[in-house]
């Protein structure tokens, strides 16, 4: 069936609130959750929340946890999120970034003792939003394996970026391995088969099948070179901000496990590097001689169009996960007929 974005708002929202979120709070995770389904990552959207519903049960999240500054200077931070919602914690990370870039030209917030945060897209979006460039990594629960072996060590270990422009929405946001391990998830769900060269099982042998894939490995994008950014972001976003690394990163894909992974968020402020309006003006410049090359798209062009769709069309969920939020509706007495059926 198929929902507004609103209606998948109100859903995430509301059953949040029945388990003591706070408004704020709970509006965060609705806001970010629903920003991935429009755009299309339904991997991070509304198919992760039973992942989350399963988190508040273990306490793995703290709903209630307040977010500490662990270090701090004028143009970077270490917080600790206290096992918040990764939504909460990012969003709080990044609106500190972007406070230090205004002030100094750049932000950069490491975290840790976080959650899964959704898409890292939303969180770069924040500051194009107020004309700065935004860049987000990740690491993740292992799930890649070093190029020649075949045990998972590295991270999926997405990366965003956001640049401000006039006319476009100029935004990357992608798992450094050739599939995120939430479109295996959520083959695995649907009960469909993944695509060819994208993962190896247990053996180290290609598979299609998103089980033997899970218990297997994905493969980096781009071979060696993904593999090369991925590495480095384990670093960046495990050692320097004082998370797990390798194999010691744990509850982004099992959420009853104590989340170690980290974070690193930068926001960088245009105009105290040159002329806000120059900058954003060559952009366009950039994009036009681009576009004029053929028919190409650029960064954030998929994402438009499929916001577009969404909205017209609704969101699809699938029938295994609306058994899911209907259960989830159920134990904790939400009407969902009352929001589905308007």
């Amino acid at each position: 069936m198929n929902i507004t974005a609103e209606q998948e708002k109100t859903i995430i929202r509301e059953i949040l609130k029945k388990l003591n979120v706070t408004d704020d709070d709970a509006s965060i995770v609705a806001d970010v959750t629903v920003d991935a389904d429009l755009k299309g990552f339904s991997s991070h959207g509304i198919g992760r929340f039973p992942q989350y519903i399963r988190g508040l049960k273990a306490k793995t999240i703290n709903p209630n946890a307040e977010i500490t500054i662990e270090n701090e200077t004028v143009s970077m931070a270490l917080i600790n999120g206290n096992h918040q919602f990764g939504h909460v914690v990012t969003y709080t990370a990044m609106e500190l970034a972007m406070k230090k870039a205004k002030e100094t030209g750049i932000g950069i917030v490491g975290v840790h003792n976080s959650n899964h945060f959704g898409v890292a897209g939303y969180y770069s979006d924040m500051a194009i939003m107020e004309d700065m460039i935004g860049i987000v990594i990740a690491n993740t629960e292992p799930a890649v394996a070093p190029i020649g072996g075949k045990e998972p060590i590295i991270g999926t270990n997405p990366i965003a970026i956001g640049i401000p422009s006039n006319k476009h929405y100029v935004s990357v946001d992608m798992a450094t391995s050739a599939s995120a391990r939430g479109k295996l998830l959520e083959a695995q769900r649907k009960g469909e088969m993944i695509p060819e060269n994208v993962a190896l099982d247990i053996d180290g042998n290609p598979t299609i099948d998103p089980d033997a894939a899970l218990k297997g490995s994905i493969l980096p994008f781009g071979a060696h070179k993904g593999y090369a950014l991925s590495f480095m972001i384990e670093i960046l976003a495990g050692p320097l901000v004082r998370a797990a690394f390798g194999k010691q990163v744990t509850g982004t894909a099992h959420p009853e496990e104590m989340c170690t992974k980290g974070d690193l968020v930068m926001a960088l402020d245009p105009s105290k590097f040159s002329d806000l309006d120059t900058f954003k003006l060559e952009v366009d410049e950039f994009i036009n001689e681009v576009k004029g090359s053929g028919n190409v798209f650029i960064p954030g062009d998929m994402e438009v169009r499929n916001i577009k769709n969404h909205k017209k069309n609704g969101i699809t969920i699938d029938k295994t996960l609306m058994e899911q939020i209907i259960a989830i509706s159920k134990e904790v007495s939400f009407d969902l007929n009352s929001i589905i059926n308007k």
